[in-house]
């Protein structure tokens, strides 16, 4: 850290110098205008970039014909949540044929990713999307949305004996993955770019908070899936009534649980996240139940049964981490001096 003494001329104006090395680096010449940016911790934040205008950021990927599909699949959703704007694919030759499909499902798979240009050798792909067009808060409460209906119609092709509504649960965990991506894309945007954090006036801390909270979402849709896929090994054995109601009632119970959760974390109050924890216990039992109903069977059932009623498990423990992670973000960002306890 340089420490450098502030100035003052004119007995009005404070002044300190820059270092000489940074503006030399930012290109910086005499009369050239500054942004001045006053952080939350009360620190100052000094940047050349002052038009408001995303910084655009490139990346290129020389690919072979022996490079794994999945491999350059997995570099592109990268390259997406790290917030580049520009990606080029280049091949010396010809692209192996593998790469137009790799890139047409990654386009699917991502919000705001199209080819711009394409030649035999080469593939562009810019990003179209103005990240001030989909506020964090509106995608999570999508994720929610989408996720809840995930594990009750993974509950209700398990009871009604439907393997294409089982099989529809499955192919919903995609629009997930690309809402958790798009935020996971636009914390690191926020992160690494003052002028958007203060345009779609959100700090860095809560955009940490979000992106965690869509994290957690993205793995509890991930259990409906489980839910969904471990459902048609069940389909074919006639479960107990007593099996039947139990599994309903704790779907029920979970998901009022999560809804409660998504609830607190809109409001920002520990006080509600701190009573959803507290009501946790009884999923527990519940499942605690359902395992030993399961102990009854063998085999397949016993199995596919008992991840069913792990993933339900699941729900309400990650609907804790959510209630956690609003209680920590309220005491870092939010809440007073003075902390009373939740209202019951």
């Amino acid at each position: 850290m340089e420490i450098r003494k502030v100035q003052v001329t004119g007995g009005a104006s404070y002044i300190i110098s820059l270092p000489k090395e940074w503006a030399r680096s930012q290109k910086i010449k005499k009369n050239d205008p500054l942004g001045v940016l006053v952080q939350p911790d009360g620190t100052l934040l000094v940047t050349p970039k002052i038009s408001g205008d995303g910084v655009q950021r490139e990346r290129v990927f020389e690919v072979k014909r022996d490079m794994e599909p999945v491999y350059l699949f997995r570099l592109l959703i990268a390259t997406y949540i790290a917030g580049f704007s520009v990606i080029r694919i280049r091949a010396r030759d010809r692209l192996p044929p593998f790469v137009r499909a790799v890139v047409r499902d990654f386009t699917q798979m991502t919000i705001g990713q199209e080819v711009a240009e394409e030649t035999d050798s080469a593939i562009t792909v810019k990003d179209l999307l103005n990240p001030r067009e989909m506020p964090m808060e509106r995608t999570l409460s999508r994720m929610s949305v989408i996720v809840r209906s995930m594990h009750q119609d993974a509950m209700n092709a398990l009871l009604a004996q439907n393997r294409d509504l089982a099989a529809d649960v499955v192919n919903r965990d995609k629009d997930v993955d690309r809402l958790h991506w798009l935020v996971a894309r636009q914390y690191n945007l926020i992160l690494s770019d003052p002028n958007l954090a203060r345009s779609m006036k959100i700090t860095p801390q809560t955009a940490s908070s979000y992106y965690i909270h869509s994290r957690i979402l993205e793995r509890i849709g991930d259990h409906a899936v489980r839910i969904a896929e471990n459902a048609p090994g069940l389909m074919e054995k006639r479960l107990e009534p007593a099996e039947r109601t139990a599994l309903s009632e704790s779907m029920d119970l979970a998901l009022r649980l999560f809804t409660r959760g998504v609830e607190a974390f809109s409001s920002e109050d520990p006080g509600p996240a701190q009573l959803v924890i507290e009501a946790t216990a009884p999923l527990e039992t519940r499942c605690a139940e359902m395992d030993t109903m399961a102990q009854h069977h063998k085999g397949e059932v016993a199995n596919a049964l008992g991840r069913i009623v792990g993933s339900i498990r699941r729900i309400g423990e990650y609907t804790e981490d959510i209630c956690e992670n609003i209680i920590n973000h309220a005491v870092a960002e939010h809440m007073p001096g003075v902390v009373s306890g939740p209202k019951s």
